[in-house]
């Protein structure tokens, strides 16, 4: 028998590999047969679908291997990332889902969230007052007025499958849905700012590409996820994760 690994795990859901095959067990069964039809509408390489009983799906294992990870070094070359980056264009060109995914939040939904969490980050002791001041200041770039985009919503270039430089597929679309298109790029980008240029460069033209908005993702996000993943064992203090994405805004 195969073993079974756990690739993740938290109260909300689980990965385990078996074999070639990783089954995905999500408490919001919703979010399950979100992910389910956004791989059928996306235009990219997504798993094989073996099949899906709520609240789990079962996928098969894709070819080649990440990106990296946050916090790790990049193992993909520049023609990687720049393909990676075509292929990011390839879904936001496509006509977008009828549902709001994480990626289309409203600007003054956002606000209020960062809010409250800014000033719980600082009323905990998590964070230093002044990095969590200045980095809501660059936060506010991303707060405007965006196009209705086909986004993943949680696009993370652990997320993102290469074999040599050819994206072979992408996974965990349970976030996918109508968003901003620069919360992708962000997203993907994250702690990894030294490959911003070669992403740009495969997503190609006709798109404003706004960097100041993309470093204000870069801080939102950051923001709000250090408590949450603190509170379910993983460590944004990390070398090159949250926190140092928040530093070097500083």
């Amino acid at each position: 028998m195969d073993e079974v690994k756990v690739v993740v795990a938290h109260s909300e859901r689980a990965t385990l590999r078996v074999g070639d095959v990783f089954l995905k067990v999500d408490a919001d069964r919703a979010r399950v047969g979100t992910e389910v039809e956004a791989m059928s509408l996306a235009p990219v390489p997504t798993p094989e679908i073996l099949w899906h009983e709520p609240p789990v799906l079962a996928i098969a294992a894709l070819r080649g291997t990440t990106l990296g990870r946050l916090g790790g070094p990049s193992t993909g070359s520049p023609a990687a990332w720049a393909a990676a980056g075509a292929a990011i264009r390839t879904l936001h060109d496509a006509p977008p889902p009828p549902w709001p995914g994480r990626a289309g939040r409203s600007a003054v939904a956002l606000a209020a969230e960062l809010d409250d969490e800014c000033g719980a980050l600082v009323t905990s002791g998590v964070l230093p007052a002044d990095l969590v001041a200045r980095n809501r200041r660059v936060a506010e770039a991303a707060l405007r007025p965006w196009t209705p985009a086909f986004t993943h919503g949680d696009l993370q270039i652990a997320h993102v499958f290469v074999d040599g430089d050819e994206v072979t597929g992408v996974i965990d679309w349970s976030e996918a849905g109508r968003g901003d298109a620069l919360y992708d790029l962000a997203t993907f980008t994250l702690g990894h700012e030294e490959h911003l240029g070669d992403v740009i460069a495969g997503y190609g033209t006709g798109i404003d590409i706004d960097i100041e908005v993309i470093h204000g993702w870069w801080s939102l996000r950051s923001l709000l996820a250090v408590r949450w993943l603190v509170e379910h064992g993983f460590d944004p203090f990390a070398p090159g994760c949250e926190v140092d994405v928040l530093r070097a805004r500083m």
